[in-house]
């Protein structure tokens, strides 16, 4: 016997994923309805709805697992293959993509900015890594009581540029501070925000941490160019050295 997928066209009118997007909008969709139109059709009397279900029950209902997932990953669950893992990964990566477009501003005024501006690119690793945002002085604002004590001022500005110095777990040791301020100076930065990412979630600073920024706020002090903060990016949440009173 030769079996056709089952397709959403062949579903009633009224359980269509598309059709129902059309009608009531995409908000109102199940997440598992969402998939189907993603997978566009299922296999060997599955529907495209129970495929997506089978998606959900697999990683627990949890879209940030789904999102985090490889082709790899997607393909061992029974009627997806290349075309369709592709097609999902594809689907959440816009989403990341969207959410950092409009997080993605010039001017870089306080923390809760960097954190925007970092927190989809940074959430989801499986490892660390360090990134360093240069900054200039244009349009800059000066905020004060950053560090919980009001007479700090800190003067932010406009972001030049970022890039990644450095992967794997912060250790002074082997976090050299030249790598960063070569990259400052190539970009001719006023100042910088270091930023790193804490897989487990939790963007608690260690030792290490604490110990490597210091390292970095003495080296840049030395050479001009002002240690603004480290913000340690986690789950959704962040940390600011600086808001903290660790620097």
């Amino acid at each position: 016997m030769v079996y056709k997928p089952v397709r959403i066209k062949d579903l009633p009118e009224n359980e269509r994923p598309r059709e129902r997007l059309h009608k009531y909008g995409a908000e109102i969709l199940k997440d598992s309805e969402l998939l189907a139109i993603i997978l566009k059709d299922g296999f060997k009397g599955t529907t495209a709805v129970q495929l997506g279900e089978q998606i959900l029950i697999t990683f627990e209902g949890d879209l940030k697992r789904i999102a985090d997932n490889s082709p790899k990953q997607f393909e061992k669950i029974k009627g997806i293959g290349e075309a369709k893992a592709a097609q999902i990964i594809a689907a959440f990566e816009l989403g990341k993509r969207l959410a950092r477009f409009h997080a993605d501003r010039d001017k870089i005024t306080s923390p809760s900015d960097v954190a925007d501006l970092m927190m989809s690119k940074m959430r989801y690793l499986k490892k660390e890594i360090v990134c360093v945002l240069c900054l200039d002085t244009k349009g800059g604002v000066t905020t004060k009581g950053v560090a919980g004590d009001i007479s700090d001022e800190l003067t932010w500005g406009r972001k030049l540029s970022e890039t990644t110095i450095f992967e794997g777990t912060l250790n002074a040791s082997v976090f050299h501070p030249r790598e960063i301020f070569r990259f400052a100076v190539e970009e001719s930065a006023n100042s910088i925000v270091l930023v790193h990412n804490h897989p487990s979630g939790d963007p608690q600073p260690s030792q290490e941490d604490i110990r490597a920024t210091k390292q970095l706020i003495e080296a840049g002090n030395h050479i001009g160019i002002k240690v603004l903060d480290h913000v340690i990016i986690g789950d959704g949440i962040f940390v600011s050295l600086k808001e903290e009173g660790f620097i």
